[in-house]
């Protein structure tokens, strides 16, 4: 067949397939390191200190655009005019994470500014890849990465709640606080109010003091907060009030945040509202890889399946810190995620063949022990203030703000509210009638309703969408089933995954691209670029 190969050929291969093709990759290496926090960082240093060749990727700084799109965080409006400076944002990340120096001074390939949107292996529907892949991008183009091993230190992404304005411009997340405040230094807010009062919330509030920032309080559902008894003894010190037993009513304010009311009717004037309830490990990256997750209430929700060193059911890929599990005392203590990191590098050098089996758990023994979680309950708290929101909010509390879906939406199971429909046709349609014939789970619930398949891709509902599937059908939101993720794992521009090139033998077959005549040719048929010949046919073109 024209633009087959010979081994195609003979093998009797479709050549528009991508049997016996290969991706254009940039040069192997090793060791791909995703994330460059405390476990990402440690790790890679480690295993450059073993002479392991070692990329580090790094998504921050975060590029304006997504930003603006409230991608990876909820950014909420509130980063200043220097986030359009990509370049002196790569200098403020350097200079706020010390340890950069000591990994480009190791020869670390260290690139900032370049996101993971997706990483394919062999697997039980794929076994084309000669090596795993990783996609990378930065804000101008896209590549692909062939690895042996994959430490994935992604860190922890915030667990959203909703309440009545919570999607006004001024609300936003905790990471993102703390990249726009740490990090970036491009924080346009002055006042503000945080909502949670366990160690994610009482850490926004003391490192927005430290940046000079007024905090009108710090608002918590429970009765009593749960940070631990030194980070509240910093808070008093630094003179910020504790509302406890507290959730929103409301917020002030026509165009964006000007001032929270609280469930007693008090109120608070501020710019801004940090949600800072909880966090939950990002497993994006190992979902699509196919590694085995499970849920653990005690670790934030759905985590890796990792032993002691932070090997996943892949034996290549590797799990450290937050991304495999959140603990209060690994929040408290970044050294905790570095130790995480060291170890996963050593079972990965093993792997690689530079330490033997028995020295790699031999220097592991020299580590602190793993962090074990101390029971908790994360999921109770978070239940409490989704029932606060709903008690101030009810069924028309905004769940998935990228597709305007409301709690009715979600429980009565209707389409977009930008398409017309008869309501009459949907008045037996719920999801007690939907778990008739099985249970619930998001995927279904996503396509039907449009929840989470807006361009945040759920980081900002899939957390309240899965606990309201799990309330409403009457289980815990463990027995609701994951929510699979797909490459990109995060929105890319047209532009960007454009800057891909498929080889001669893959864009000789391709035949269905829109704006291409060959889409009209059949497919066994040698592609042509002159529309006269292949329009003809199916449209009698040659006669007029």
């Amino acid at each position: 067949m024209p633009g087959a190969s010979a081994a195609a050929q003979g093998r009797g291969i479709d050549p528009t397939s991508i049997a016996g093709k290969r991706f254009a990759t940039r040069p192997h290496v090793p060791l791909v390191v995703v994330g460059a926090g405390p476990a990402g960082l440690a790790a890679a240093l480690e295993a450059a200190r073993l002479g392991i060749a070692t990329l580090l990727v790094d998504e921050n700084p975060v590029g304006a655009g997504l930003m603006g799109m409230d991608v990876p965080w909820h950014f909420g409006g509130r980063m200043d005019a220097s986030v359009q400076n990509s370049g002196r944002l790569i200098e403020r990340v350097a200079e706020s994470r010390p340890d950069l120096a000591a990994a480009y001074e190791l020869g670390i390939d260290v690139q900032l500014g370049v996101a993971a949107w997706g990483a394919f292996a062999n697997g039980p529907t794929s076994a084309s890849y000669a090596r795993p892949i990783i996609g990378l991008a930065d804000e101008r183009r896209s590549w692909l990465q062939t690895f042996d091993c994959l430490i994935v230190a992604a860190g922890a992404r915030d667990v959203p709640v909703a309440f009545p304005g919570w999607d006004k411009p001024g609300v936003m997340g905790a990471r993102a606080f703390h990249a726009l405040v740490s990090e970036y230094r491009a924080f346009s807010g002055r006042r503000l109010v945080v909502l949670g009062g366990g160690v994610v919330g009482i850490q926004a509030a003391l490192a927005a003091r430290r940046a000079s920032l007024e905090v009108a309080g710090v608002i918590e559902v429970d009765a009593a907060p749960r940070a631990p008894a030194a980070l509240l003894e910093q808070l008093r010190a630094e003179g910020v009030q504790l509302h406890l037993g507290q959730s929103v009513r409301a917020l002030r304010g026509k165009a964006e945040v000007e001032g929270v009311v609280l469930a007693d009717g008090a109120e608070l004037s501020c710019d801004t509202v940090v949600v800072a309830v909880d966090v939950a490990p990002t497993i994006e990256l190992l979902d699509v890889l196919g590694c085995a997750c499970r849920y653990r209430a005690e670790l934030g929700g759905y985590v890796p399946v990792v032993d002691e060193d932070g090997r996943t059911t892949r034996p290549e890929v590797f799990a450290a810190g937050d991304c495999a599990g959140v603990t209060d005392a690994a929040l408290a203590d970044p050294q905790r995620a570095a130790g995480a990191g060291r170890r996963a590098a050593l079972a990965a050098a093993a792997v690689l063949g530079m330490l033997a089996p028995e020295q790699a758990a031999s220097r592991i023994a020299t580590l602190p022990p793993a962090s074990r979680a101390a029971p908790a309950d994360r999921e109770g708290p978070r239940q409490r203030w989704l029932a606060a929101a709903l008690a101030a909010g009810g069924d028309e509390l905004v769940v998935c703000q990228c597709e305007d879906v409301r709690v009715r939406d979600l429980v009565g199971i209707r389409p977009p509210r930008y398409l017309k429909y008869a309501e009459a046709a949907f008045a037996g349609r719920n999801l007690h009638a939907l778990a008739v014939d099985g249970p619930i789970n998001q995927d279904q619930i996503k396509r039907l309703t449009r929840a989470g398949m807006g361009q945040c891709q759920g980081r900002r509902c899939r957390d309240q969408v899965q606990s309201l599937l799990a309330a409403h059908s009457n289980v815990s939101p463990g027995d609701i089933p994951l929510a699979s993720y797909r490459a990109p794992v995060r929105p890319l521009p047209l532009g960007v995954l454009a800057d891909r090139d498929e080889g001669p033998e893959m864009r000789d077959n391709w035949s269905a691209w829109f704006g291409i005549a060959a889409q009209w040719q059949p497919h066994w048929e040698k592609p042509s670029d002159d529309p006269a010949q292949i329009l003809a046919p199916h449209y009698h073109l040659a006669e007029k």
